[in-house]
C-alpha cells in the first residue's frame, strides 16, 4: 500500500504537462503493457526506498526504453537522477538532472532538481587545498535557485548551504595566498589576500587576510627600498 501511495504522490507531481502524449499512449500499446509499465514503476520505487538504489535505477532505465509514452516514464527519469546521486555517481546525477530540466522546463519539480544539481556539486567540496570547481559551480547554482524561485523551499535551504560554498572559496584564496607568500612572490600573494577581502568577506578569513596584507605590503616596501638603494 505504501509505495501505491508514493508513486501516485509522485506522479501527480512530475507529470505535469504531459497530459496529451500519455493518453495516446494507453489506445496505442494497451492495458497489458500500462500494467508492466506499472509493476517496473512499482519495483524501481521498492528498490529505491529500500536503498538498492543500483536495482532501483535498472528497473527505472527499462521502464524509460520499453515505455517511454508511459506516465510513469518522467517518474522513471528523476529516480534515475536521485538513485545516483545516492550512490554518489555526482556526474550520471548532473546529467540526468540536467535533462529533466530541458526536457521538461515547467514541471512542479524543477525547483528540486536544480536545488540537487547544486547539492550533487556541494557534496564534492574538498579541503581548501583543493580544486574549488564544485564549491564554485554549487555556489552559482544555488544562487540561480534563488533567482528563478525564490519563494519556493528548495531556494531557501539552497541558500543555507551558499556560506559553506563562499568559505571553500575565501579559504583557497587565502590558501595560494600563504604559498605565494611562503615563496617570497609578495605581489601575488598581496593579490590574494585583497581578493579574500573583496570577493568574500564576513566567512572566517577576513582578519587573517588583513594581517597578511600588511605583511606583504611591508616585504614590498623593503624590496623597493633595497632596489633604489
Amino acid at each position: 500500500m505504501k509505495r501505491f501511495i508514493v508513486i501516485g504522490i509522485l506522479i501527480l507531481l512530475f507529470c505535469s504537462g504531459c497530459n496529451t502524449l500519455k493518453k495516446s499512449w494507453k489506445s496505442l500499446f494497451g492495458e497489458n503493457l500500462a500494467e508492466s509499465a506499472q509493476m517496473l514503476a512499482w519495483d524501481g520505487m521498492d528498490a529505491y526506498e529500500d536503498g538498492n538504489y543500483s536495482v532501483a535505477i535498472d528497473n527505472f532505465q527499462k521502464l524509460k526504453d520499453w515505455y517511454p509514452f508511459s506516465k510513469y516514464a518522467i517518474l522513471a527519469e528523476l529516480k534515475i537522477a536521485d538513485s545516483n546521486y545516492h550512490l554518489k555517481k555526482y556526474e550520471e546525477a548532473i546529467f540526468a538532472y540536467e535533462e529533466f530540466e530541458k526536457l521538461h522546463p515547467r514541471n512542479e519539480a524543477i525547483p528540486y532538481v536544480i536545488y540537487q544539481i547544486g547539492r550533487c556539486y556541494f557534496d564534492q567540496i574538498g579541503t581548501i587545498d583543493r580544486d574549488q570547481t564544485p564549491a564554485r559551480k554549487a555556489y552559482e547554482t544555488f544562487q540561480r535557485l534563488d533567482k528563478q524561485f525564490p519563494d519556493d523551499k528548495y531556494a531557501r535551504s539552497g541558500l543555507e548551504h551558499i556560506s559553506t560554498c563562499l568559505k571553500s572559496l575565501a579559504g583557497h584564496e587565502y590558501y595560494v595566498g600563504i604559498f605565494y607568500y611562503k615563496s617570497k612572490h609578495y605581489k601575488a600573494a598581496l593579490h590574494r589576500f585583497m581578493s579574500v577581502l573583496s570577493e568574500y568577506p564576513d566567512v572566517g578569513y577576513h582578519q587573517m587576510a588583513l594581517e597578511y596584507i600588511a605583511k606583504c605590503e611591508a616585504e614590498l616596501a623593503t624590496e623597493g627600498d633595497a632596489e633604489v638603494n
